[in-house]
């Protein structure tokens, strides 16, 4: 096997000096120009080249217009290469421009909302269980960073006396609800909705529910401004409550509007609505396509798992279940994934500890290019502008009392009414273009080189060409000045040392 193996190898090299032997034996056999013939071709590729002055320094008798013209050239080439640098060093700075778009259409679709009660529990069911407001923020920490030691010996002392309690089912069952009683009316485009057109979700405010969620066949759409989705809630101050000592200290509705496709986020996000107001929330839509890395900050490669379209909330909770499942072998249920629910005690000994080590390392990181999360190439906002008024005028109570079979001021403290609707059936993309395209490099190249050499494609060629064939009757020089060449053949050249050695013997 070696054998063959040095065989092939002594071909491959024979081939090889075999080939450069006849490459040299084609340039000595060339006939090298005599140095008339050289100056001949010199003289017609100054005059006949479509490089703009150069035939002016050949052709012209007076000296000074010579020097003149050798000035201008040389300044032209000068100022032309800095132009070309120029616009070189401005595209690979990687610039980009934005474009706002107003695209108005006949329809357009109706975002998700998703509502919670700003007081999460039920008072009977925390009576006793102060400490369910604590673990709650335990839980929550991993969709917004929370973590203290401040009831450590209280949370001990619960665990051991509730070994199989669970506050996933304990916030489902005993958390703010949706139905008939909580949802007084629902209105979505003159057709009545109902709870049952809710979907249930946990957030950081326990148990929420979303309007026109992803699992629907059929989205939603309006076709006519200022109409959409009106509702009217009763939160039941006296049913549910919640600790003030965790900043829970107001009474009311809060939502966020998002696109069907991405979770709900509502940390800085939420909208919030007191008791006794009537809110008007005015939408538009808004689309923002990025420019993927160079020129911006996205990529187009990403893909979640769980989730339908790329999000960086979407991704940073991927990225939190990811880290948290290596190092505690259980999931949080409010992140993605499948995997071993976790429970309370691997909540405050590991999943809370890891989200501040997540934190502190910066191991889930958002924004730029080369972070964990870049921006999305493609996402959708809807900006809100919401006014309030007061709910309900002094005829609109005695209405609503005699309706709901409730006082006045149960009326003020309990009920919160909701309207959201689009400003204008719209929508505005914001796109973010490269600057500087390739094309764009090229023309503005011919441009500097036809403004101030009248040179072009052609032109360079021509150059190309010139400069090849000089550098071919170079090497045919060489080749003749050197007649003794390295023999590539090692074996004759061993033979005739051997030769001489005989002949001197």
């Amino acid at each position: 096997m070696n054998n063959i193996r040095d065989q092939f190898g002594k071909c491959r090299g024979f081939d090889a000096r075999g080939l450069l032997e006849k490459i040299r034996l084609y340039l000595t056999r060339k006939p090298l120009p005599s140095l008339e013939e050289r100056k001949k071709f010199d003289h017609e590729f100054a005059i006949s080249t479509s490089f703009h002055g150069v035939h002016n320094i050949v052709q012209t008798q007076s000296k000074i217009r010579k020097v003149l013209w050798i000035l201008v050239v040389l300044g032209s080439i000068t100022i032309a290469a800095s132009q070309i640098l120029n616009r070189f060093a401005y595209y690979f700075s990687w610039p980009t421009t934005t474009s706002i778009v107003v695209q108005y259409v006949e329809n357009i679709e109706f975002p998700a909302v998703t509502f919670c009660n700003l007081n999460r529990f039920q008072t009977h069911a925390v009576a006793n269980l102060k400490i369910v407001f604590f673990l709650w923020s335990i839980v929550s920490g991993v969709l917004h960073a929370f973590y203290s030691n401040k009831f450590s010996q209280e949370l001990n002392d619960f665990l051991l006396g509730h070994q199989n309690f669970s506050i996933k089912e304990f916030t489902r069952n005993n958390g703010f609800y949706l139905n008939n009683s909580t949802l007084l009316e629902c209105d979505f485009f003159g057709q009545p909705c109902y709870p049952e057109d809710f979907e249930h979700v946990f957030t950081e405010y326990g148990n929420c529910f979303t309007f026109n969620h992803m699992d629907l066949q059929a989205r939603r759409r309006v076709s006519v401004s200022g109409r959409g989705l009106s509702l009217l809630f009763d939160i039941k101050q006296e049913q549910f409550t919640d600790d003030p000592a965790f900043g829970f200290i107001d009474a009311g509705i809060t939502y966020v509007i998002h696109s069907p496709k991405e979770p709900p986020h509502f940390d800085g996000l939420g909208l919030s609505t007191p008791v006794g107001m009537h809110a008007h929330a005015a939408i538009s839509q808004l689309k923002t396509v990025n420019q993927e890395y160079p020129w911006g900050d996205c990529n187009p490669n990403l893909k979640l798992k769980y989730h339908k379209i790329y999000s960086t909330y979407g991704c940073l909770q991927e990225c939190k279940a990811r880290h948290i499942q290596e190092r505690c072998g259980c999931l949080p249920f409010l992140l993605p994934g499948n995997g071993t629910e976790c429970d309370l005690e691997k909540f405050y000994s590991c999943v809370s500890p890891s989200l501040y080590n997540i934190e502190l390392k910066g191991l889930c990181t958002v924004g730029t290019h080369n972070s964990t999360c870049p921006a999305p190439c493609e996402e959708t906002g809807y900006p809100t502008s919401v006014t309030y008024s007061s709910f309900a005028s002094e005829k609109a109570l005695k209405y609503l009392s005699t309706k709901l079979k409730k006082s006045a001021e149960y009326i003020r403290e309990n009920l919160v009414y909701i309207d959201i609707k689009y400003h204008d059936l719209n929508y505005k993309m914001t796109r973010q273009q490269k600057a500087l395209s390739v094309a764009e490099l090229l023309a503005d190249i011919g441009g500097q080189l036809g403004l101030f050499c009248g040179a072009s494609m052609i032109t360079v060629i021509e150059i190309v060409e010139y400069i090849f064939t000089n550098f071919c009757w170079l090497c045919i020089f060489l080749l003749l000045k050197a007649p003794e060449m390295p023999q590539w053949n090692i074996p004759a050249q061993t033979e005739q040392t051997d030769k001489k050695r005989i002949q001197e013997c």
